[in-house]
């Protein structure tokens, strides 16, 4: 999430049109049955923590940053998600570029791993820095894309067999070439493979990896035409963030319409489907009001209609530090659910 962490037109309706119109004149043709779309194949909550106190870096466990613990992750389980995203910190892990990770670090994220995927929740790993380390951007001489690149071939071979876990290459790039970007992400992509890794890899955009902004220029070379030249297979995933508030950064409690949600995706979905592409929603949020409710559920539910370029979603956030935080869905004393569980509730069904 930008801004908060920093701490972050519709579908295309000719068909229905023409279904609801009929052909020629006389009786209305019935119109056709809709083909049956495949089911969103994930619903997530991004469990933070790890990646806090970005300021303090390495900073200290239990004083600057948290990982989640096992019980939090079974929770969302229960209520029906699959997936957990597990931000983290890339200079936690890995101390120095190309060195050995850093022990304790790795343990920390094994001790969650291991026993939510037994459990059979998929976990999504998430180097939470922004494409950049203490602040340099990847593609700098300060953080070679080389040295991106053994970042994720240290990580690979660390859970490589493991098929519940997927590898979220990068959160939210911004403020860099989208070109650069995109040979970085190539290049860890192919570090990944080289390892005979064959887990899911996610891939972001530029900007942000606003969906909203996929075909704007105004950060460069768009994503719409950069993020082409992404090496295409079929356990990569494109993956971008969607707020409803005024600016898309998730900072604000006031959603613009019912409806903003699929109007801001719905770009993003023809270009899915023109260059055959499928994505996961990193990021969606809103706040427990009426027209947030509305335009929460007007999301999901375009990208379940559009199941055949979507694979889900991932909900901002949870995890145990966020406190009245007003997007967390961290349950309160009790194991009291949040607002928005009962919003998802019916989008939490395979």
């Amino acid at each position: 999430m930008r801004k908060f962490m920093n701490r972050w037109l519709g579908r295309c309706a000719c068909a229905a049109a023409t279904w609801l119109s009929g052909t020629g004149t006389g009786a209305q043709a019935a119109p056709p049955t809709p083909p049956t779309l495949p089911a969103l194949a994930w619903r997530g909550v991004s469990l933070a923590g790890a990646e806090f106190g970005e300021k303090n870096l390495p900073g200290t466990y239990g004083t600057h940053y948290v990982y989640p613990d096992v019980a939090g992750a079974a929770y969302f389980a229960g209520k029906g998600m699959n997936l957990v995203r597990l931000p983290f910190r890339w200079e936690r892990l890995q101390r120095s570029l190309r060195g050995e990770f850093d022990s304790a670090e790795l343990a920390r994220i094994r001790a969650f791993v291991t026993p939510v995927t037994a459990a059979g929740t998929t976990v999504l790993l998430d180097p939470h820095n922004y494409a950049r380390y203490h602040e340099q951007l990847i593609g700098s001489s300060a953080v070679p894309i080389a040295a991106f690149a053994d970042f994720w071939s240290r990580l690979a071979q660390e859970f490589k067999g493991n098929p519940k876990v997927m590898f979220g290459l990068m959160n939210e790039p911004h403020d860099m070439l989208t070109d650069t970007w995109v040979t970085a992400a190539n290049a860890a992509i192919q570090a990944i493979r080289a390892t005979g890794a064959g887990n899911t890899i996610t891939v972001p955009g530029n900007a942000w990896s606003g969906a909203f902004s996929w075909g704007d220029s105004w950060y460069g070379t768009p994503n719409a035409v950069a993020m082409q030249k992404i090496v295409n297979d079929d356990r990569l995933l494109i993956e971008v963030h969607q707020y409803l508030d005024t600016d898309s950064s998730g900072s604000g409690t006031t959603c613009v319409g019912p409806t903003i949600g699929s109007q801001r995706l719905a770009g993003f979905t023809l270009w899915l489907r023109t260059n055959k592409r499928r994505a996961l929603l990193g990021e969606i949020g809103g706040a427990s009001n009426s027209t947030c409710d509305q335009a929460v559920t007007d999301a999901l539910n375009h990208l379940a209609a559009n199941a055949d370029v979507w694979a889900g979603w991932v909900w901002w956030a949870a995890g145990p530090w966020w406190g009245n935080y007003f997007l967390s869905i961290e349950p309160g004393p009790g194991g009291a659910d949040k607002p928005q569980m009962k919003l998802l509730a019916p989008h939490l069904k395979p």
